[in-house]
């Protein structure tokens, strides 16, 4: 019986292109595609530009997804599943939040002059990855308080009796963590276009810098930080 052919591991198995399975598995040979050639770069930051906000979206992306299945989880009561991925959720904005910090490499003259009117009027507040990320956190609040309700519990309450609602307390730290994150990514965006163009102009689209500041003080869930308050008050009363 003759033996059968050694298995040669450098030619590719998938459909696609490009000559590996890597290559077919990603799709590099489209992604590598989606950012300008040089020879259309009005200025060579554009790469930078352009890799920083792709990536981004991708990481939102998977984070609107992560919440999307999170809420189902919670809506079927099961909350130990909901909390790996709202972990996760958590550290994609992490990532886009460290992401800025290449943009903050740029010259402010250079992309001001030269990248800027390539722009058109292309804004951050056109991100599909930042609105459904906006639409989606609703959803999981409904969710968490309805688990609330099913247990009888307030806000205050579920802190005070931590120890005896330890799954419910976990996910009210992981939304007040979510919150924070993306509080924190919008002070950053924020800080990040007053260093480049200036606090006091009007954006791509038409929309004065200052508006982004006020947009610092948005929260998805306040509930959770005004409870805080609340029991600070407890606790001084009890004192």
């Amino acid at each position: 019986m003759a033996e059968a052919a050694a298995e040669d591991f450098n030619e590719p198995i998938l459909p696609g292109k490009g000559a590996s399975d890597y290559e077919r598995y990603l799709r590099t040979d489209d992604l590598l595609s989606l950012q300008k050639t040089p020879e259309e770069m009005a200025h060579r930051d554009e790469l930078l530009f352009q890799t920083t906000h792709q990536s981004s979206e991708l990481w939102l992306k998977l984070a609107g997804e992560e919440i999307e299945v999170a809420t189902a989880h919670l809506e079927q009561g099961e909350i130990r599943p909901a909390l790996r991925l709202l972990g996760r959720a958590v550290l994609c904005f992490r990532l886009v939040t460290h992401a800025l910090d290449m943009l903050e490499l740029m010259s402010p003259w250079e992309y001001t002059a030269e990248v800027r009117p390539v722009l058109g009027h292309g804004s951050g507040f056109d991100s599909p990855g930042f609105i459904a990320v906006r639409a989606l956190s609703p959803e999981l609040w409904d969710a968490f308080t309805g688990l609330l309700d099913a247990r009888g519990l307030t806000l205050v309450e579920l802190y005070r009796q931590g120890r005896e609602h330890e799954d419910l307390y976990q996910l009210a730290e992981l939304l007040i963590e979510w919150d924070e994150r993306v509080i924190l990514w919008r002070v950053h965006h924020f800080k990040l276009v007053e260093r480049v163009i200036g606090g006091s102009v009007v954006g791509t689209q038409g929309t004065p810098v200052e508006v982004l500041g006020r947009l610092v003080q948005q929260r998805f869930y306040p509930e959770l930080w005004r409870a805080r308050n609340r029991l600070t008050a407890l606790a001084n009363e009890e004192d």
